[in-house]
């Protein structure tokens, strides 16, 4: 069986997305090949890079990408959103994509405060997306096993 694609989209490219591209890849890049990209791309958030590298997820090699370097050029089986401002502003139609998902998260970026109270709102919601990614990843993992058993 081929990987398929999975496409995280948010408003910046920054925090959120980025954190879902790298825990599939972490979980499932057997089955999956993982992206992420921004409606207005803003860099790289340094509390995502920290966060992630605290549960020993590198983020090495991923970059705020807009979502015109897929759009048209890339097939994805899974679109997933992970913020309302993506939601609201993606493409209603995408070519291939298979299966449209909206995950919602706060942004940890626009959480006021000071610097721990920030980390703190940042690994929150990396532990929330890493449940969903896992959840998402188990349910994949079912279904495929389920098929591989009725083409036996």
């Amino acid at each position: 069986m081929s990987k398929r694609n999975v496409l995280f989209l948010c408003t910046g490219n920054s925090a959120r997305s980025q954190m879902a591209e790298a825990f599939l890849r972490h979980y499932a890049s057997d089955i999956f090949n993982a992206f992420s990209a921004g409606i207005d791309p803003r860099g790289m958030n340094p509390l995502t890079v920290k966060v992630m590298e605290e549960v020993g997820i590198s983020l090495e090699g991923q970059y705020s990408k807009s979502l015109r370097e897929y759009l048209g050029k890339q097939l994805f089986a899974y679109l997933i959103t992970v913020c309302a401002d993506a939601e609201e502003k993606c493409p209603s139609v995408w070519p291939g994509v298979q299966h449209r998902l909206h995950w919602k998260f706060d942004d940890p970026a626009a959480f006021e405060g000071d610097e721990e109270q920030k980390l703190a709102k940042f690994r929150q919601v990396r532990d929330e997306i890493d449940a969903a990614v896992k959840a998402f990843v188990a349910e994949a993992r079912a279904r495929l096993s389920a098929e591989a058993q009725q083409n036996q």
